[in-house]
């Protein structure tokens, strides 16, 4: 079993890594992307220089003596894109801020972010380089949040160099064929309810479909559940979809039957009738890739954690700075 607090640390950690996976870190190093994709700023520029546009390139090309020699020269992988009081800003730079835009940029070509993408971290440079003359790098709580940068900056780095390489698709596979492939599917249940507050309620409409009522317009009429618009229809689930004794009673019915004694739970009394009984079969690995993939990752911090634990000492305090208990250790 694990420890509360180690899950939770796995979870935040997770959370992390899954924003990396996102942002490609585990596909790529930090190294300048020279990648032709289109999402990117780096993309609108030209193969051989450094010149965000084409006509630069060309004129640049045009006066060159040699223009075979200069096709032929290599591409510089990481241009400057701009110097701030000298300080130069590469492309890479600029690649970076693509991997995580707002919503609002998301859908603009390499071309319209080129230059709102340029201005923004020229703004950044600039007031860095103003804050560092005003003294604002020795400030105490500035030093404080770097130092929090710097330990988040290391932790992300680690998991991506200690955990990423296991998140493959080879991995994947092969732990979706011990938890999925070939076994048994799962029995479902397609079954409607009426949902209303008081038992007398039920069996006054357990009273009604025996004499023949509509259950779908007895569903519109009396039910409090949100799905009564749709006849009390729950469409297909699984057993533990449902809390457990809505389950039990769903799935011990036949097809066709309704519920002759109202079912209680934590949300009212029901009214249940079962349209069908079915099994499932097991999902595709499209179907639960993702899931399994932050399995893996959960798997893999968790253990990451364990390992990095056993390297350092560690002792912990209450908010009264009174010594704790050293925590268990986690299996």
């Amino acid at each position: 079993m694990r420890s509360p607090r180690l899950s939770l640390t796995v979870l935040a950690s997770t959370a992390l890594c899954l924003s990396l996976i996102g942002q490609g870190a585990w596909a790529q190093s930090a190294a300048p992307a020279t990648s032709s994709s289109a999402t990117t700023p780096a993309a609108s520029a030209p193969s051989g220089g450094a010149a965000p546009s084409s006509s630069s390139a060309s004129s640049s090309s045009a006066s060159s003596s040699g223009a075979a020699s200069a096709a032929a020269a290599p591409a510089q992988p990481n241009p400057v894109v701009a110097t701030v009081n000298g300080q130069p800003i590469h492309m890479a730079e600029l690649s970076e801020m693509t991997r995580n835009l707002p919503q609002q940029l998301q859908g603009m070509s390499p071309e319209q972010l080129y230059p709102i993408l340029l201005d923004q971290i020229v703004d950044e440079k600039a007031m860095a380089i103003v804050a560092k003359k005003d003294g604002l790098l020795n400030d105490p709580g500035v030093q404080q949040r770097i130092q929090v940068g710097i330990e988040q900056v290391l932790q992300a780095a680690l998991i991506t160099k200690t955990v990423g390489p296991q998140i493959t698709e080879d991995a994947i596979k092969a732990a979706y064929d011990k938890e999925y492939a070939n076994k048994p599917g799962v029995e479902e249940v397609h079954a409607r309810h009426i949902l209303v507050k008081t038992k007398k309620e039920a069996e006054d409409i357990i009273k009604q479909l025996d004499d023949g009522a509509d259950f779908a317009k007895l569903a519109k009429k009396y039910s409090t559940d949100p799905g009564s618009v749709n006849g009390g229809d729950l469409g297909w689930f699984k057993k533990t979809d449902m809390v457990p004794e809505f389950a039990d009673a769903a799935f011990s019915m036949k097809d066709g039957q309704i519920t002759q004694t109202p079912v209680h739970t934590q949300f009212g009394w029901h009214v249940i009738q079962v349209l069908g009984h079915r099994v499932s079969p097991p999902p595709t690995l499209a179907d639960v890739h993702d899931k399994i993939r932050n399995q893996l990752i959960q798997e893999g911090i968790h253990n990451l954690l364990q390992s990095v634990r056993s390297k350092v000492t560690i002792k912990e305090f209450a908010p009264d700075g009174s010594p704790l208990p050293a925590p268990a250790a986690s299996k």
